[in-house]
């Protein structure tokens, strides 16, 4: 298994060297086609109008995205061009409100592999960020790469992987969806948090999975942590920086299964503070 389609979708030129420079590590690393979407998002969701006004308000906010689709389209093509040769690599461009965001993402996600995407939190992050990536894991039954601010780090490949395992179906995909960075790494640590003491693993928490993963040939080992801090997401983050690890594989949860486009808190805890490339699936 590898992944040989790779998609990034861009919504401002501001993250297409972070973007566009991990994708293409990935894309050459895995001798992956890169795909690339640039939105324009109008952003203006009108519940009304002056008599008059409406034509006037759309235009404005249709030229506006419109403008801001070619600025990241022109990032983007330059970020390309500084890649190294034999980068197989498309883009595409399109203007589509917010509401409606969701489907073209989720329509090219379902063809990707892999989907690339910066954090979707921080300083000048809108609302189609966050999106972006509930639609692609969501509805696009992707997995999705989300990037620190400092990208994959020195390595396309991460030599030390962390899986967070609870034995829910979440985990076990994105387990599966990591094979090509599981199987690839140096050591692969599952990381098992205050497991029941009655659960269906509670004489062997995260046997069974280190088990299959050994059976692909990953060097995995399982890492069984007390709850010591008040949410899993802080124990995640200090065993990471306790084992120095290069990524995170975790599932992805909404705040409930009647509208799970929503990431639900431990997600957004984890994408909020994780200084390290954090695969999810869902």
């Amino acid at each position: 298994m590898a992944y040989k389609s790779i998609l990034t979708v861009l919504t401002r030129a501001s993250d297409a060297d972070l973007a566009i420079g991990a994708a293409a590590r990935l894309a050459q690393t895995q001798d992956a086609h890169l795909d690339v979407l640039v939105l324009g998002v109008d952003r203006t969701q009108v519940g009304y109008s002056y008599i008059g006004s409406g034509a006037i308000l759309m235009q404005v906010s249709l030229d506006r995205a419109e403008k801001e689709a070619r600025e990241t389209e022109n990032a983007v093509k330059t970020a390309l061009a500084a890649q190294p040769a034999g980068l197989r690599a498309s883009v595409e461009a399109a203007v589509t409100q917010l509401g409606a965001l969701g489907e073209i993402v989720a329509q090219r996600a379902r063809f990707a592999d892999l989907v690339v995407l910066p954090r979707p939190y921080g300083e000048g992050k809108g609302a189609e960020a966050e999106a972006v990536i509930e639609s692609a894991l969501f509805e696009g039954k992707a997995p999705v790469l989300v990037l620190p601010e400092k990208g994959l780090g020195e390595a396309a490949t991460p030599k030390r992987v962390i899986v967070a395992w609870n034995q829910s179906a979440e985990a076990m995909t994105a387990a599966r969806q990591a094979l090509p960075f599981l199987k690839a790494a140096q050591t692969v640590d599952i990381t098992v948090i205050d497991p029941p003491p009655h659960g269906p693993e509670r004489s062997d928490p995260g046997g069974l999975l280190c088990q299959m993963l050994v059976r692909h040939g990953v060097h995995a080992e399982v890492s069984v942590l007390a709850r010591a801090l008040p949410r899993i997401s802080d124990v995640l983050a200090r065993h990471i920086w306790d084992q120095n690890a290069d990524m995170l594989v975790m599932g992805a949860y909404g705040h409930s299964r009647f509208r799970e486009a929503i990431l639900g808190g431990a997600t957004r805890n984890m994408l909020e503070k994780a200084e390290v490339p954090v695969l999810m699936a869902h």
